[in-house]
């Protein structure tokens, strides 16, 4: 069956509850490169369980209503999938363990046309056990074999280009070899991150990392560059999926200032040059010096 506009707005998920303890913290952490240098006090906070303090992009994995879109009502041809763009409002402080829920709703239906495809936008509120809401995530998906229902949504608003002009500074994380293996066991366990068979038939060369993981490198990388490690003064990160990343390449996030606690970034991967996130926008608190 196609995809029929309806089911998809009136879609009910029902709350996800999720219990983490301080060992899924620094797992998730372990996942987007954090620790690489076990004597940088500054990274040791998200991977220690003295002090341990949890990484605010953690919570991309948390109260995940799963694998919604294989459900035949949904009319979704899910073998065409493309995650595309990610965005991330971060309210309060997740702690670094704890239980929370996950609450998602269908946003947006888009049909970009018959022979383009449609984009699904489903938002996710993180909250802890009071109802207090930690998180917004905003998940949009390419469905590229459903477009041309004939109904749809108005496009959200679209995500900021970089500029056009050179960088004010660049930032290189290496991937881990083994950071898919290592952050599968935190979210997604799909078999085209671990396979080499999957993904070749995927038509990937090898397993690739997960996307969410290139994003959680990108707050990493800016949380380095612009707040000395201090992730609890993160705000927003946003970014659109351009290219895969393979596990043992090297991402280079180029950044540009765009006013006080705004940068604006990409990542591309250095052995390939190619783009892997695009349109990225983070926001950040001032430090109490930069404030003053």
């Amino acid at each position: 069956m196609p995809l029929d506009y309806a089911t998809l707005k009136h879609w009910e998920f029902p709350d996800v509850p999720q219990r983490y303890a301080a060992k899924d913290t620094m797992l998730y952490a372990l996942g987007i490169g954090l620790g690489e240098d076990p004597s940088d006090t500054r990274q040791l906070r998200y991977v220690y369980e003295d002090g341990l303090a949890a990484f605010p992009t953690m919570s991309v994995v948390l109260g995940y209503p799963g694998f919604w879109m294989r459900d035949p009502r949904a009319g979704i041809d899910w073998v065409r999938l493309v995650h595309g763009e990610q965005r991330l409002r971060i309210h309060a402080p997740l702690p670094p363990e704890g239980e929370v829920v996950g609450r998602s709703r269908i946003t947006h239906v888009i049909d970009k046309g018959a022979d383009k495809g449609a984009i699904v936008v489903v938002e996710r509120n993180v909250l802890n056990s009071n109802g207090v809401c930690l998180a917004t995530l905003t998940q949009s998906t390419f469905c590229r074999g459903d477009g041309g229902f004939g109904q749809g949504d108005a496009p959200a608003p679209p995500l900021l280009a970089t500029p056009d002009r050179a960088a004010d500074a660049s930032a290189s994380l290496p991937v881990s070899p083994r950071a898919a293996l290592i952050y599968r066991l935190s979210a997604d366990p799909n078999p085209l991150h671990v396979d080499p068979a999957v993904a070749q038939a995927a038509g990937y060369p090898r397993p690739i990392l997960h996307g969410l993981a290139s994003f959680g490198m990108a707050a990493h990388a800016i949380v380095r560059e612009r707040c000395d490690y201090d992730a609890s003064r993160l705000r927003q990160l946003d970014a659109r999926f351009s290219s895969p990343v393979y596990p043992g390449e090297t991402l280079v996030f180029d950044l540009w200032d765009d006013g006080p606690g705004v940068v604006r970034f990409r990542a591309r991967v250095a052995e390939r040059d190619v783009v892997a996130l695009s349109h990225g926008t983070a926001a950040f608190d001032l430090s109490t010096q930069e404030a003053a």
